[in-house]
């Protein structure tokens, strides 16, 4: 039995993390301390004066533990790690903590090349960005594919010609051609030196140079060469006027400021690169009434920059942190630079941030524009839904199916929750299919409902004994919907036929548009092309259990793809391992197969099938 007060007297005088947990042995709250005796103490005196948030919180503690570090500095990195991991209830929760693509330049390499990754590494590579949409960074590697003709293969280049042909690229001139020894090195690295200005932002050196070209080519009456040039300076130029100049500092800035209302809070990041604003992303924190300015703002720094692949040097900030220092230590041993905090009381940085305020301001009021009328559609969907069934009892809880599929592969499962008609997440649940391996809509379907239903007899078995302990399938819903028609729906009421639970069951049944048009019963069809609110609600059930469906089989596909042995073969980067992936099913199948099997596949040339052939046999 956990003594609380028994342990609080044992408590060290030394730094560390605290974890709090409810008598389920769950996390409900992680955080620092620079003394932990002191701070962990002060949760359990006189709760009068404690904010509404620790008043919630603290009679849910059954027990706590703690992890000893050596420094302060020690204990911030852990805590951002645990928070992260665990995602405890009652600490401010970041939820899009993505990683954002950077375009990077090996310089290192002979012959450099231009990548796009989500790492950002201390490898002796330029890197820039953050890009805040894959939209911006495909457009912008596009341009550099346009203006700079740049290698993109991954060949291990010396200046030699290889015995390979030269790919597609250099035919259509979007390569100098490194592989047949057509460049030098010192030419190569300054064609280089102009991509990584153009990433930069410093455009006008190149137009400089390129209108030079340009006049020189047109004096020697190349015209042909003087019109590609004058294409490229009219692109570049377009580029520039696209580029907004911000801030006069012409430093790397992360401008963060935020708006709050009576219940939630949105923090806004302006991304500045070289003075430019290169970017901007916005960030919704709700149930945040009770959280002073300083403590959203110091939560959000840890949370963000604890998966920032860059640090710019300045970080801008609308509000003062406590532990700047300490955080300012941690940032710094993330960047490749010492990087400073600042929170502005004049001038222009100053100015900055009120924009930045302005904008998170915008989002929002948007973001409640939203959710009112995601409340209005729910409300009015479910009196709509309720009536059209004619259903004995209220719609407290919508349970909706999809299934996700890439041919035989990566089958999988959704179960998306809805309460009082909106999205409950914390009640989603995926499924990756064990009983077939091929494509089987009904098959997979049946599946994930006798596994969701079987896991609810057996929580409601143990609650029935009177023991303690959550699957998560506990609560049964008021009404099942499948995406998919009447095969479909046989399928699940079949399945639930061996438990006794008497749910109704209807399809979300789409057009020859792929559009939802309608719902379908064992019994009756019900068209809602005329019912617009009604269509819409149940549209957005369908859309939100395959899009869950879809991210998880996007997931497994991910990670089926990312590592694997075909890494290693010279010649073989993501593309043609996906397509040698998607052909043969797996890297076993890949190993075992032939040469002229492995010559079919598309974009394999017969000397690529030989050393993918010959590698697997070394």
């Amino acid at each position: 039995m956990f003594d609380i007060q028994e342990e609080l007297k044992k408590l060290p005088e030394k730094p560390g993390v605290y974890i709090m947990k409810d008598k389920n042995g769950q996390i409900i709250y992680i955080g620092k301390a620079v003394v932990l005796k002191n701070r962990v103490r002060q949760y359990f005196q006189s709760l009068a004066n404690q904010t509404q948030k620790v008043r919630a919180m603290v009679p849910l503690i059954h027990e706590f533990e703690y992890i000893v570090t050596d420094t302060e500095l020690e204990a911030l990195i852990l805590e951002c790690n645990l928070i992260k991991k665990h995602r405890p209830k009652f600490n401010i929760q970041l939820k899009d903590d993505k990683t954002y693509p950077y375009i990077k330049v090996t310089m290192k390499e002979d012959y450099p090349r231009v990548l796009v990754t989500r790492r950002v590494e201390k490898d002796g590579a330029k890197y820039f960005g953050p890009y805040t949409s894959e939209f911006a960074v495909k457009e912008t590697m596009d341009l550099i594919k346009k203006l700079f003709p740049a290698r993109t293969c991954k060949r291990a280049l010396t200046g030699k010609p290889i015995k390979e042909r030269p790919c597609l690229n250099y035919y259509i001139y979007q390569c100098l051609g490194p592989c047949q020894g057509n460049v030098s090195k010192k030419e190569y690295r300054s064609l280089m030196i102009d991509i990584c200005s153009f990433l930069g932002g410093k455009q006008e050196d190149i137009l400089k140079r390129l209108e030079h070209d340009m006049k020189e080519a047109s004096d020697k009456l190349e015209f042909e060469r003087a019109a590609k040039i004058r294409d490229k300076i009219n692109s570049l130029r377009h580029i520039a006027q696209k580029q907004k100049i911000i801030s006069t500092a012409m430093e790397d800035q992360d401008i963060v400021a935020f708006a709050r209302d009576e219940a939630d809070s949105c923090i806004q990041v302006f991304f500045i690169r070289g003075g430019k604003l290169i970017g901007r992303e916005h960030f919704i924190l709700e149930g945040t009434s009770d959280e002073t300015d300083n403590e959203l703002m110091s939560a959000f720094i840890k949370q963000f920059y604890s998966s920032a692949a860059y640090v710019p040097k300045q970080i801008v900030l609308q509000e003062d942190i406590d532990e700047a220092s300490i955080i300012e230590r941690w940032l710094s041993s993330k960047s490749s630079s010492k990087a400073y905090i600042k929170v502005p009381r004049r001038g222009e940085k100053l100015r900055l941030v009120e924009m930045v305020k302005k904008n998170a301001l915008i989002e929002l009021a948007r973001f409640r524009d939203r959710i009112n009328k995601e409340s209005i559609l729910a409300k009015e969907g479910l009196e709509r839904l309720s009536k059209i069934l004619s259903l004995d009892k209220p719609l407290e809880r919508i349970e909706a199916y999809d299934i996700s599929n890439t041919g035989s592969s990566e089958i999988v499962g959704s179960m998306v929750v809805f309460e009082k008609g909106l999205p409950k997440k914390n009640g989603y649940r995926r499924f990756k299919i064990k009983s077939t391996n091929i494509q089987n809509d009904y098959q997979s379907m049946q599946e994930v409902i006798y596994r969701r239903f079987k896991r609810a007899q057996k929580e409601m078995g143990v609650r029935a004994g009177g023991e303690e302990g959550s699957t998560g399938f506990g609560s049964l819903p008021d009404l099942i919907l499948v995406d998919g028609g009447l095969g479909h729906v046989n399928a699940v009421s079949g399945t639930l036929k061996e438990f006794d639970f008497d749910i109704p069951v209807y399809g979300m049944v789409k057009n020859e548009n792929h559009r939802t048009r309608g719902l379908v019963s064992v019994k009756k069809e019900f068209e809602l092309s005329k019912d617009i609110m009604l269509l819409r609600f149940i549209t957005s059930i369908q859309d939100e259990a395959h899009r869950f469906a879809l991210e998880y089989n996007k997931k497994l596909r991910a990670k089926r793809y990312r590592g694997s042995v075909l890494d290693d073969i010279e010649g073989v980067g993501p593309k043609r391992k996906k397509l040698l992936i998607k052909h043969f099913g797996s890297v076993k199948a890949i190993r075992n197969a032939r040469i002229d099997e492995l010559a079919e596949v598309k974009g394999i040339s017969r000397e690529l099938a030989q050393r993918i052939y010959d590698f697997f046999r070394q």
